[in-house]
């Protein structure tokens, strides 16, 4: 089977398995960071094949809506990728890179590390941020039942793993406990380039909803 059948037998799997996903973890998704790495790609020296596959199951079963088991999501990739016969070590990086490419509240540690990693997780962040980032905020947000916002409530940009996957705090808290942080991550040129923009883009957003919010316009 060749590389290129491999990809599109992927993307069909995905795409069946994250059918009926929530909107800000659905295909969509998938389909923008596997855009997002293969442009990232473009302006760096790594292997296509493992960033591809990585970026299409990165997200085929997040612990979010797994009863926070981060171990379903790599064990389930690497069962697919052996049905499709891919070399083992290719099957190992793709893994490692499922296990390590989440933010997990800034606390994700590993002795793991590569190229096609910080391309992925490029690639993901980039869709955390700008405005797909926060459609993305508000959508997760509604789907967990979070207020939109409250002024009593400040946010914590400093949290324990298990404080930031449990947290239900209001979705604009959300901004200043992850998505601002994303920009000063950013491993590759090109993804710094692009959050710059996109992190003004949501500096002016919420520099609008604050102004809506007392009533000044």
């Amino acid at each position: 089977m060749t590389q290129t059948q491999i990809i599109s037998n992927t993307k069909f799997f995905v795409q069946e398995t994250l059918k009926h996903a929530e909107g800000g973890h659905d295909w969509f998704h998938i389909l923008r960071v596997y855009n997002n790495a293969r442009n990232i790609l473009s302006n760096e020296t790594a292997d296509s094949f493992v960033v591809e596959l990585a970026s299409l199951l990165h997200d085929i079963a997040d612990s979010k809506f797994h009863n926070g088991d981060e171990e379903i999501g790599p064990q389930k990739a690497k069962a697919f990728l052996k049905t499709q016969s891919v070399d083992s070590k290719v099957v190992n990086h793709v893994v490692n890179i499922i296990k390590n490419v989440s933010y997990k509240g800034g606390h994700s540690s590993s002795d793991f590390h590569s190229i096609e990693l910080d391309i992925v997780q490029d690639a993901d962040r980039l869709d955390a941020i700008g405005a797909i980032g926060i459609a993305r905020t508000f959508n997760f947000g509604g789907f967990k039942n979070n207020p939109i916002y409250d002024p009593e409530v400040q946010p914590n940009p400093i949290q324990s793993k298990e404080e930031y996957k449990k947290s239900n705090s209001p979705t604009i808290n959300h901004f200043y406990e992850k998505l601002l942080l994303l920009k000063d991550k950013m491993n590759t040129k090109t993804a710094k380039k692009i959050a710059a923009q996109r992190h003004e883009f949501m500096e002016d957003y919420l520099e609008q909803f604050y102004k809506e919010w007392n009533g000044k316009l």
